[in-house]
C-alpha cells in the first residue's frame, strides 16, 4: 500500500497544482523527485510531528489541499493536539495518511506502534476514516479524498487481502441466517477463512467513519441480531457505531480486534502479534463460533 500511496501521490502533485504534501522524513527520499519538480509544494520538517501536522493545516487554510504523512504513532498520537486544533477546531481540511497500523512495525518496539489511532480520531467530529485492505482500494480512496475541504484520515497497513472490493459502505461478501460478521480492511481474508462453512452474512468496509448504519441494520434484519465486530485496531472502537445502528433492536455483539485488557509485550514478527491478539484465521474461528454458539 506504501508504494501505491506514493507514486499516486506523484501523480496527483504533477497534475493538480492546489495539492501539497508535507512530510516528516518518512518517505522523503521516495519523494525525493516530486520535491525536485515541486519543491514549494513538497515539504519536509523533519522529525517534528507537531509541526507536520500544523504545517498541513496553515496550507489547508492558505487554499491548499495538504496531504499529511508519518507513521500512525507520530502523526495521531503525537501530534493529536494539533488535529484537534489547527484541523477540527479551525475546520480545515486535509489528508492525514499513516503507514505502519497498529502492530506492522512490531519489531521497531511500542514506540511505532498505535492501535488507538482510529478510537483517537473517532473522538473528532467530521472525519471520514478509511482503512483499505488492499493496494488498489488505497490508491482509489486517495484519489477520492483530494477533491473538496474534507477532512480524511485513510489508514494503509502492511497487510493486505488478495482481492480489492471497491464497493462503498458494507459490501455483502457472504449470506446467511445465524449472524452477521463485520471485517474491517486488511483483515477480511483472516474473517473468510475462519466464518467458512459457517451460516453467517460476512460483510467489508474500507470505509468506517461515516458509518453504514443503514447497511448494518439490514444485514442484521435480514439475518440474526448477532453481531461480530473485527477490526484491525483497538477492539471495539465502532461498537458504539453498532449498538447506535441497533438502538431499537435486541441484539448481541462481540468486539474482536488488538486487545485493550494488556499490553501486548511479545516480541516478534506481524503473524506472532496476530496470535497474541487473537486476530488470526485460527483465533477468530474459535471466537466467533463461541459467541453463536453462547
Amino acid at each position: 500500500m506504501r508504494e501505491v500511496f506514493l507514486s499516486t501521490t506523484e501523480e496527483i502533485l504533477d497534475a493538480d497544482p492546489d495539492v501539497a504534501v508535507v512530510l516528516a522524513d518518512i518517505s522523503a527520499a521516495q519523494l525525493a523527485g516530486a520535491a525536485r519538480r515541486h519543491p514549494d509544494r513538497v515539504i519536509n520538517v523533519g522529525i517534528r510531528e507537531q509541526l507536520l501536522v500544523s504545517a498541513g493545516a496553515g496550507l489547508a487554510l492558505a487554499g491548499l489541499r495538504p496531504i499529511v504523512h508519518t507513521f500512525p504513532s507520530f502523526l495521531v498520537e503525537r501530534a493529536f493536539e494539533q488535529i484537534k486544533l489547527d484541523f477540527s477546531h479551525q475546520e480545515a481540511g486535509g489528508v492525514l495518511v499513516s503507514y505502519g497500523a497498529s502492530y506492522d512495525m512490531s519489531t521497531a518496539g511500542r514506540t511505532h506502534q498505535s492501535p488507538g489511532d482510529v478510537a483517537l480520531i473517532d473522538s473528532l467530529p467530521g472525519w471520514t476514516v478509511h482503512v483499505p485492505g488492499h493496494p488498489d482500494e488505497a490508491r482509489r480512496l486517495l484519489l477520492e479524498s483530494i477533491p473538496g475541504d474534507g477532512r480524511i484520515y485513510l489508514r494503509l497497513s502492511a497487510q493486505e487481502n488478495a482481492s480489492p472490493h471497491l464497493g462503498v459502505g458494507f459490501t455483502r461478501l457472504r449470506a446467511g441466517s445465524r449472524g452477521v460478521v463485520v471485517a474491517v480492511g486488511p483483515v477480511l481474508d483472516r474473517v473468510l477463512r475462519a466464518t467458512a462453512g459457517l451460516d453467517v452474512t460476512v460483510l467489508y468496509a474500507s470505509t468506517i467513519r461515516p458509518f453504514d448504519a443503514a447497511g448494518l441494520r439490514a444485514a442484521a434484519l435480514a439475518a440474526s441480531p448477532e453481531v461480530v465486530l473485527v477490526e484491525p485496531y483497538l477492539a471495539g472502537t465502532s461498537a458504539h457505531w453498532v449498538a447506535e445502528a441497533l438502538s431499537d433492536v435486541p441484539h448481541r455483539l462481540r468486539s474482536l480486534g488488538v486487545r485493550r485488557d494488556t499490553e501486548v509485550r511479545t516480541y516478534g514478527g506481524i503473524a506472532d502479534h496476530d496470535l497474541a491478539h487473537g486476530l488470526d484465521a485460527g483465533s477468530l474461528a474459535l471466537s466467533v463460533k463461541d459467541f453463536l454458539q453462547g
